[in-house]
């Protein structure tokens, strides 16, 4: 078997079920994985400050948020990059035009440009957000990441920036498919992930991931051994080098069997 290193998680859909709950399988293979000395890395589009409950549940130290804007190796910051204000300002103009809203995430906040929309409410209460607030201007220069809600798959292209390397990955779950979270070609999953194995001196081959939606492509494109989940955005298979069971039927589990983690 070769010697993994870095196993890297995406939550939504590939830990968390759609009830919000880990199945037991999953809680497994991480515990395994850990005993067997690969670092795992929690790898998400949400905020750090609200998933630390989880990775308390599984002994997980070490993230990646934002959609790789921000990154922590144990408690060492190695990829911190916020979104330049000039692009938030525009964005914001556009949502407020055409009646969207917008979460943006700082390092510790959720600010939502309205608390009382029937997309926004879903939002929250699907993510179970506990810290949100409305935007305000003095916080331009500290935003992470961003989602875009209330939103056609017509309606997207509006924030398209010529001179910006830009694209929307839509939240791959039941109910939110209005949301787009907004993701930096060369700010993302998979050159965090790039930071960390240069950090931690090891190979592409030596790491290992598993996502299941299109703001998981670039992870799964870096890494030696990727694994697209079975209930994944179709368009995600054609990025990763394998294709494991759902998040309902075991999919990390599987996964890491097939790599020999688990016997």
């Amino acid at each position: 078997m070769k010697q993994y290193k870095a196993l890297f998680l995406d939550i939504d859909g590939t830990i968390l079920r759609q009830d919000h709950t880990i199945e037991p399988s999953t809680k497994e293979a991480i515990s395994i994985a850990r005993q067997k000395g690969i670092e795992v890395f929690l790898a998400t589009g949400r905020p750090l400050h609200e998933i630390y409950t989880i990775a308390e549940e599984l002994g997980i130290h070490s993230f990646i948020g934002y959609n790789g804007a921000y990154a922590l190796y144990q408690e060492k910051i190695l990829v911190d990059e916020p979104i330049s204000a000039t692009i938030i300002e525009h964005y914001l103009k556009i949502a407020k035009q055409n009646h969207h809203e917008m979460i943006l995430y700082t390092n510790s906040h959720n600010l939502l440009t309205s608390l009382e929309t029937k997309a926004v409410r879903q939002f929250i209460d699907y993510f179970a957000l506990s810290d949100t607030a409305l935007y305000q201007d003095k916080y331009r220069n500290q935003i992470l990441g961003i989602t875009i809600m209330n939103v056609s798959p017509d309606e997207i292209a509006l924030y398209n920036l010529d001179h910006e390397n830009i694209y929307f990955s839509q939240v791959n779950v039941k109910g939110l498919e209005h949301s787009y979270d907004v993701i930096r070609e060369n700010v993302n999953k998979g050159m965090a992930i790039k930071s960390i194995l240069e950090e931690l001196h090891l190979s592409p081959d030596q790491a290992i991931a598993f996502g299941d939606g299109m703001n998981d492509k670039q992870m799964l494109q870096f890494v030696g051994n990727s694994f697209a989940m079975g209930n994944a955005n179709p368009e995600l298979f054609q990025y990763a080098k394998y294709r494991t069971t759902t998040v309902e039927n075991s999919g990390i589990f599987n996964g890491l069997r097939k790599l020999g983690i688990i016997t």
